[in-house]
């Protein structure tokens, strides 16, 4: 059994209140949550209106296949235009 985690560091890009980003931050959460079948949140800078750190994990029996839905998760943050990608962490466990 594999244990996948991904953490991405993003900054917000239209975000100018909480409000703004928690828009953003909850709209990607569930898109990945649906698409991908993760388990997903956001982990750090809950105060900051500009920032957000998502956490995604995936579990599996082949790593391969929970390499590829991590990698996939981080392609569909990256394709999102009110986000920029700032860091990426991914683990195999």
């Amino acid at each position: 059994m594999v244990l996948g985690t991904v953490t991405v560091e993003l900054e917000i890009t239209d975000a100018r209140t909480l409000k703004d980003k928690r828009r953003v931050v909850r709209s990607l959460l569930d898109r990945l949550r649906d698409t991908f079948n993760v388990a997903a949140a956001e982990l750090n800078h809950l105060d900051n209106p500009r920032l957000s750190t998502i956490g995604a994990v995936t579990l599996a029996n082949d790593g391969r296949f929970v390499h590829e839905v991590l990698s996939a998760v981080v392609s569909d943050i990256e394709q999102e235009d009110r986000v920029v990608v700032l860091d990426i962490h991914t683990e195999l466990l």
